[in-house]
């Protein structure tokens, strides 16, 4: 066989190689399953030991292990490696392929790569529409010195997985979007027609009958006329909340605040303790504190016990205000989806009021957090201290 005819073979080979990941992108929606078909397509083409695929967190700029062949350990141990550091970030940072002919400490943060005995790497970054998607890397149990046409046929490799890796993404968006409607549309329509359903028959039997009636039975049922139309009007506030939301129509303005007084203004009843220093103030959004602090306190109500104790505290560079109540706390299974949309652990509600309170301290450059307590459950909002 002539040199000519032996480069034709590889170059068809070659070919084959990539179409062969061409066809694993187009055939796959689920991302999990994609990830999985790409890295065996991978291992076969490039004749390695090992491949993995780190996706980046862009929250935290850190690429997760979501996929492996070889060393499925790195996704069972949830390997997090920062942009910039060791092997992967390196590439991620840089943009471009890296490789490593001998593996050691110095290139490599990630142990089990090391306790794996991979004895050389070759990686390359996912890239889509210019913008970092991940890394993807493989790596033998022999020294092998991995050569231009190898770096050339991951990057080939490499940017049909991205695509198809965004895809993937793109459609479970709008699967997780379509649910959302579904959701809301179900929940919405129950909480709405609910309390107003209330709210009419009771003022029809007022209206009709009101001269009729006991004294005390008016007051009864003007009081829980009352009650089912707080209900409603909290209900809209929250699809307003979502509604500015979502179209980002939410300005921070920090004014100066004397923290106490402001939390007992917006929480009454004595359900609530405000435990604040009375001379604590501090520079922060009314509007933001509002919506969160009483987000917190109407889910403390619903799904905990009293009393809901407040209290704060400002040091170094955050303002820490936490919402604490006595029930029995959050499940752990729904720990993970807390602050997710129309969550409501099968109980009763919306289930938007701790979303929205996570994107009101989000869009104050802070964040909340659940931490669980011996009784009951207490939710951190931490916000940066300006002024």
């Amino acid at each position: 066989m002539t040199v000519e005819g032996a480069n034709g073979g590889e170059a068809r080979t070659r070919l084959e190689a990539v179409q062969a990941v061409t066809d694993v992108a187009l055939a796959y929606l689920e991302l999990e399953e994609l990830l999985q078909a790409l890295l065996f397509r991978t291992r076969d083409i490039l004749h390695v030991d090992t491949c993995a695929i780190l996706l980046l967190d862009e929250d935290h700029n850190e690429l997760v292990a979501r996929a492996a062949v070889g060393i499925e350990e790195e996704v069972e141990a949830g390997v997090r490696i920062p942009v910039g550091g060791g092997f992967a970030g390196r590439i991620a940072a840089e943009r471009r392929p890296v490789i490593l002919p001998v593996v050691d400490h110095a290139h490599v943060l990630n142990p089990i790569l090391l306790e794996k005995g991979i004895k050389s790497m070759m990686g390359v970054p996912l890239m889509a529409h210019d913008a970092i998607v991940g890394v993807m890397h493989v790596g033998t149990l022999q020294p092998h010195e991995f050569v231009q046409d190898d770096v050339e046929l991951l990057v080939l490799v490499a940017q049909r997985a991205a695509l198809a890796i965004e895809k993937a993404r793109v459609h479970q968006e709008m699967v997780r979007l379509d649910q959302m409607k579904l959701n809301f549309v179900a929940i919405a329509s129950h909480e709405l027609r609910t309390p107003a359903t209330s709210v009419y028959g009771l003022l029809t039997t007022l209206r009709a009958r009101g001269h009729e009636l006991p004294e005390d039975v008016r007051v009864e049922l003007e009081d829980t006329a009352w009650q089912q139309s707080d209900r409603l009007r909290r209900l809209i506030e929250q699809l307003l909340d979502l509604s500015r939301l979502d179209a980002r129509a939410i300005e921070v303005q920090p004014q100066p605040l004397v923290l106490g007084r402001t939390l007992s203004d917006m929480v009454q009843g004595d359900d609530v303790i405000v435990e604040v220093d009375p001379s604590l103030a501090v520079v922060a959004d009314p509007l933001v504190i509002e919506r969160v602090v009483s987000n917190l306190v109407a889910n403390a109500r619903q799904h905990g016990a009293p009393p809901v104790r407040i209290d704060a505290e400002q040091k170094d560079r955050h303002l820490r205000i936490s919402v604490a109540d006595c029930g029995a706390g959050i499940p752990e299974a729904l720990v993970p989806r807390l602050f997710e949309r129309f969550e409501h652990g099968g109980g009763s509600g919306t289930g938007l009021g701790l979303a929205i309170a996570k994107a009101y301290a989000n869009a104050h450059g802070g964040d909340l957090y659940y931490e669980p307590t011996k009784k009951g459950a207490r939710f951190d909002l931490v916000i940066p201290r300006t002024g």
